[in-house]
């Protein structure tokens, strides 16, 4: 079975979806990166990378339209990727990074990753950005864990959805070089 068929969207659609609905250019570089590092993350576990990476770049289709409703968040997204024939799978992981708002349990791998994965973007990013060269090529994994412990620092991460990765069976130390290395790849998209 091909990846299009598994996933029930094509890589086009995935893009044009994602065109349609994320507008802003902080909402695009975060998804970008939140897309990196589930690829990256789905390499590391022996998993699918397309199938994660696009549950990463869609995980906040709908925010700009809820921002101001956490309770709807993922719900319009949910609607619209099912639409579009999208996999059970991505549809509920999207749903289940939002699972506090909600009520719901996450469950599968790719839910604790995806929960994780968006949740470190902001702290790698403050860390990038409190250094004089303001360049994520300057940023080492020790300093995001020190800067974690930091509850004032980058105030709005939630520090207990990183640690979802340890559900994963990944330690902190080494969740945090995979989303770092992640994110260095694609630094020139992310403008750091």
């Amino acid at each position: 079975m091909d990846l299009e068929t598994e996933l029930g969207i094509s890589p086009r659609e995935v893009q044009e979806v994602f065109n349609q609905y994320v507008k802003t250019e902080a909402l695009i570089k975060h998804c970008v990166a939140t897309e990196a590092i589930m690829r990256a993350l789905a390499r590391r576990l022996g998993e699918d990378e397309f199938l994660w990476g696009v549950a990463g770049l869609l995980h906040d289709l709908d925010f700009e339209e809820t921002k101001d409703d956490p309770a709807s968040h993922t719900l319009l997204a949910a609607r619209i990727l099912e639409e579009r024939g999208v996999c059970r799978p991505v549809i509920e992981a999207i749903k289940a990074h939002n699972a506090e708002a909600l009520a719901i349990n996450r469950r599968e791998p790719l839910d604790f990753a995806l929960i994780a994965a968006e949740s470190i973007t902001g702290l790698i990013v403050a860390t990038a950005l409190v250094l004089p060269e303001k360049k994520l090529s300057q940023v080492k994994a020790s300093s995001v864990i020190k800067r974690m412990k930091e509850k004032a620092f980058a105030r709005n991460v939630r520090r207990e959805a990183i640690r979802e990765c340890e559900r994963l069976g990944l330690s902190l130390e080494e969740f945090v070089q995979i989303s770092l290395t992640a994110m260095q790849g694609i630094s020139e998209r992310l403008g750091l």
